[in-house]
């Protein structure tokens, strides 16, 4: 769910995300409609992300999010926020509610990028914009920032080749371990890495994981171990870190040990990146993420041009040329865990360092 830093020339990104559309196309749109008025500091924002069992959400993006509208609108702005725990019908529900509570503008980090147009369409019909976050949600969304999503399954992908080093062969043997296909992103990551790993190595068994759950990774990988055999796995990709650490769980249960990637830089992700059980994670900044949401749901809630923050163009199969925001990630491995996570106060050396982990933060020289 991350390198040496990945560069990413903002103004050369005009990303499609989607297939050819349709005559139902709607073209994204960064300023408010001619009957809106301009409004100042004191707005309603809502707010729903997808899911709680993946720890960002919660622990990084709400407060960011949050603390940026905050900074924008002299603390006079009013943020509604719900989580869906996971639940595209209670998420729907959600955006009801907020629609009902007159927000001005909404935050949505889709649970079911398909399954939620009606919900944005409703939303539009009752005045408010739509800043898709992290995910690119169907509809005629306003605005949408995320992260090259592309770019993080090949960080990955070449992670494992180089994890694997001389053993990257078309004979050994790789395992990937996908995200939910109800979330747009997890079908990005999977092209990027496939792009990467494609005639370098075989693919022995390939899955795509119901809700991103860690349990269900740890099913499959104990189902792709008595598949593939227990000496003739090379690696894993796995998509995210909360997914890996099942993963392991598995490898460990049958007394192996092999390269596993991951992504988001959990916290338990960067402590087993640190302990050697799992070779790298993606870093995902979220503060320029969580900080462009807020930039341009205030923007709309006010009325304004988003042509100061939104520098890239990303089209769905329900909307063309979104304003955008995407941000470049960084692969994670024990030898930049000081010039990332810690550096960007993402986690300090005693929350990285605790227990049986102290050892080898000594050996990496986080002190």
């Amino acid at each position: 769910m991350r390198r040496a830093a990945v560069a990413v020339a903002a103004g050369a990104m005009a990303v499609s995300l989607a297939a050819c559309g349709s005559a139902k196309e709607s073209k994204g749109d960064d300023s408010s409609s001619a009957s809106s008025a301009k409004k100042g500091d004191d707005i309603k924002v809502g707010l729903l992300l997808p899911e709680n069992k993946t720890a960002r959400y919660e622990k990084f993006d709400k407060p960011l999010i949050t603390k940026k509208i905050q900074e924008l609108t002299n603390n006079k702005a009013e943020i509604q926020y719900n989580n869906a725990r996971q639940d595209a019908n209670l998420q729907a529900q959600q955006v009801d509610t907020m629609i009902t509570n007159h927000v001005d503008v909404l935050i949505l980090d889709a649970v079911d990028a398909k399954a939620i147009q009606n919900s944005v369409q409703k939303a539009k019909d009752a005045g408010i914009k739509v800043v898709a976050y992290d995910r690119l949600a169907e509809g005629p969304i306003s605005a949408y920032t995320s992260f090259d999503n592309e770019e993080v399954g090949k960080t990955q992908g070449e992670a494992l080749l180089k994890a694997l080093g001389g053993k990257a062969t078309k004979s050994s043997k790789i395992v990937m371990v996908n995200g939910s296909v109800t979330d747009p992103n997890a079908a990005q990551f999977k092209k990027g890495a496939h792009s990467v790993l494609d005639g370098k190595v075989t693919i022995a068994k390939e899955y795509d994981t119901k809700e991103w759950s860690p349990d269900n990774a740890n099913s499959e990988m104990e189902a792709a171990i008595s598949s593939v055999g227990k000496g003739k796995i090379a690696g894993v990709y796995s998509a995210n870190d909360g997914m890996a650490g099942g993963i392991i769980t598995a490898l460990k249960a049958a007394g192996i040990s092999v390269p596993v990637t991951g992504q988001d830089a959990e916290l338990a992700g960067v402590q087993r990146i640190v302990s050697g059980e799992q070779y790298m994670s993606v870093y995902k900044p979220y503060a320029p993420e969580a900080e462009a949401a807020a930039e341009m749901a205030v923007a709309l809630a006010k009325g304004e041009s988003l042509d100061s923050v939104a520098k890239d163009k990303v089209s769905s199969g329900s909307a063309k040329d979104v304003p955008s925001v995407l941000v470049p990630v960084t692969a994670l491995t024990k030898d930049n865990i000081n010039d990332t996570v810690i550096k960007d106060g993402v986690y300090t050396v005693a929350d990285i360092c605790t227990g049986k982990y102290k050892s080898a933060c000594d050996k990496l020289g986080l002190k």
